[in-house]
């Protein structure tokens, strides 16, 4: 009798562009599991039809920090922008995890830089202004769970994720309207491209210090805060600086091609200080 002989089909890996695809439906598929259950917020109107870009129905809540909650106060997601997709978790750190990471970063500030697209190597710029440090992937407990949270949040694996960046503005201090995203080929060797952005503000500002979507779709002037925002604030969506909060935003849009529409920037701080974490994730695993 013949021997039936079994064939082996090789093996494929998956595409850069497959991946990050997979990981987007997953975290679209999640947002509506949330939204079924009305625990996610989305920008609506109340007539017949919904608008995608109505911020009408944004609802800001004012929350007070207890010990019973870890000084973390109610947590809940909103949408804010589906142009491009950014959603707010508001109270996402506690005020002792932001006084933490400003404190273990303070020591190693300095003038913040840029990435040359040429060399992938940091340069100064005068569209940064501000003041900055890196720190370590998992560098420590404290750091490794809010990784873990970030993880959480996004449904991107803290592989993926680069080191947290803190920075520090002063008044006077920004940064112009750029992309997180790369347009080279040097600066996403390790990792691929950068997918999403997890913003965390680490103080209160008085005045200023706005991080704003110029290219963003919607009526800007229905978010609540609108009265509060500086003229920079103004020119396009905002978000005001709020200990705690969390702001997640994509740089790449489901079918993973780039979002020009996630231009974003730091409007100069005008009173008070501005201190923030940023935490990069990447496409594939980011070797640190």
């Amino acid at each position: 009798m013949a021997k039936l002989r079994h064939s082996r089909l090789p093996s494929r890996k998956l595409s850069s562009s497959t991946l990050a695809f997979t990981m987007l439906i997953m975290f679209t598929f999640v947002i509506l599991i949330l939204l079924a259950f009305g625990i996610l917020s989305i920008p609506s109107n109340s007539g017949d039809s919904t608008k995608a870009h109505d911020l009408n129905s944004i609802v800001r809540k004012a929350m007070e920090r207890t010990e019973e909650d870890g000084g973390r106060g109610k947590q809940w997601v909103e949408v804010i922008s589906w142009e491009p997709r950014a959603v707010i978790y508001h109270n996402f750190l506690s005020k002792e995890e932001c006084e933490y990471l400003i404190n273990l970063a303070k020591p190693y500030m300095r003038k913040s830089t840029v990435v040359d697209s040429q060399t992938g190597k940091s340069k100064d710029s005068r569209v940064r202004t501000s003041f900055g440090t890196f720190l370590s992937r998992g560098v420590d407990k404290i750091i490794q769970n809010i990784e873990k949270r970030i993880a959480d949040f996004t449904f991107i694996p803290v592989e993926h994720g680069e080191g947290l960046q803190v920075l520090h503005y002063e008044v006077g201090q920004k940064y112009e309207p750029h992309y997180d995203y790369f347009n080279d080929e040097f600066n996403t060797r390790n990792g691929g491209q950068r997918m999403a952005t997890v913003l965390m503000y680490l103080s209160d500002v008085e005045e200023g210090g706005e991080t704003i979507f110029p290219a963003a779709k919607g009526n800007f002037s229905a978010v609540p805060w609108w009265d509060e925002l500086s003229d920079c604030g103004k020119k396009g969506l905002s978000v005001k600086p709020r200990m705690g909060d969390a702001l997640l935003f994509w740089g790449m849009k489901p079918d993973a091609t780039l979002d020009p529409s996630s231009l974003h920037g730091g409007c100069p701080v005008i009173k008070g200080n501005k201190w923030s974490s940023t935490k990069w994730m990447r496409v594939n695993d980011y070797k640190v």
